[in-house]
């Protein structure tokens, strides 16, 4: 009853409900080793050169999940969240792609999720998940799935509150709830875009969140929106919904860049990766469009830790800048109109 799942890809989106669905079943989740530079050359190896780091990455994990012994590894083929609204073509085709490049014996779970085809939703998905385990009762399925739902929401909320991945995580996980009360002031307001894989995983995103707050920066990001404040950041943009990630990429996004509080956005996004070249065109074009400040920064398993910071402080830097100049105008601005009253009561003054 053990079932191998890799940190990467859809685990940052939705290992709480799977935590909370599988444990209720008394399945023992096993995780892969959090990402390092040898899962990134591992998996690299196994694949062509044109496919995108996360993909390198999850393969990598896979490899991981075998050298611990697992022969039973869950990998989901998520084609569509909502009637047409799909995922790229590496994520709906993952199970394809890792039964051709990993050669290794081993049990492939490749339970499907495709809300644009009939009898391929949820609880269909989660019998594929959980048939390899004999388990095949709906109304087991159907209960077990209440507790996930109950480890996901709970996450979301700390998420939504503030808490970091980490904790958010740690607290669900141990059917926890705890709300961060941050009252600490910060000079400049950053929101990331990125999606949950690139943001979470700290050897992708060079540990971005802990660089920032040395930096003296508050870190927004799209699991602190609510779904109607990224459907109305897409509305804004005049963008339809296709893609599975838009509302974490386009609608957070344009929320951010319209929040008066956000002095400027930071996007993380993997090179060569299509619908994230066209999402950020968009994004880039809105955000010059009311001045909003906004740094792109493109990752492979080739990004070097010092240029990838130099950039990072280079944007922070000219944030603190342009904060301190627009303060300096205002207080500029104020001392011109007191003197202006003052000039205009002694000519009222003279004039009687």
């Amino acid at each position: 009853m053990k079932l191998g799942i890799p940190r990467a890809l859809s685990y940052y989106s939705y290992f709480p409900f799977l935590y909370g669905f599988f444990n209720e079943l008394g399945i023992e989740i096993v995780l892969s080793d959090p990402t390092t530079k040898k899962t990134m050359t591992d998996g690299s190896n196994l694949v062509v050169p044109e496919t995108c780091l996360p993909v390198k990455v999850y393969v990598g994990h896979i490899l991981n999940l075998l050298d611990k012994g697992i022969d039973k590894i869950f990998v989901p083929s998520i084609q569509s969240i909502a009637p047409k609204i799909y995922n790229c073509s590496k994520i709906r085709g993952l199970p394809d792609l890792i039964r051709n490049v990993v050669k290794r014996d081993f049990t492939l779970i490749e339970a499907t999720l495709d809300k644009s085809e009939k009898n391929q939703g949820l609880y269909e998905f989660l019998l594929e998940a959980v048939k390899p385990f004999g388990i095949e009762d709906m109304n087991v399925i159907k209960n077990a799935s209440k507790n996930g739902w109950k480890v996901y929401n709970n996450f979301h909320v700390m998420m939504k509150s503030g808490l970091n991945y980490k904790k958010a995580l740690k607290y669900a996980m141990e059917n926890k709830v705890v709300i961060l009360d941050n009252a600490k002031s910060y000079p400049v307001n950053i929101a990331l875009i990125a999606h949950a894989y690139n943001l979470y995983d700290e050897r992708v995103s060079m540990k971005i969140f802990d660089k920032l707050e040395k930096l003296d920066v508050n870190v927004f990001s799209a699991d602190q929106l609510t779904t109607e404040q990224m459907a109305e950041g897409l509305n804004i943009m005049r963008s339809k919904l296709y893609w599975a990630n838009e509302y974490e990429i386009t609608g957070a996004a344009a929320h951010y860049i319209n929040d008066r509080r956000i002095d400027g956005i930071i996007t993380i996004n993997a090179f060569g990766c299509g619908p994230d070249s066209l999402m950020l065109e968009r994004i880039s074009r809105y955000a010059r469009k009311l001045n909003k400040p906004i740094l792109h920064l493109s990752i492979d398993e080739q990004t070097g830790e010092a240029g990838f910071v130099t950039r990072l402080e280079a944007f922070v830097d000219m944030l603190y800048r342009k904060k301190r100049s627009t303060i300096i105008n205002k207080i500029n601005i104020k001392k011109s109109e007191r003197f202006t009253d003052i000039h205009l009561k002694n000519v009222i003054n003279l004039s009687e």
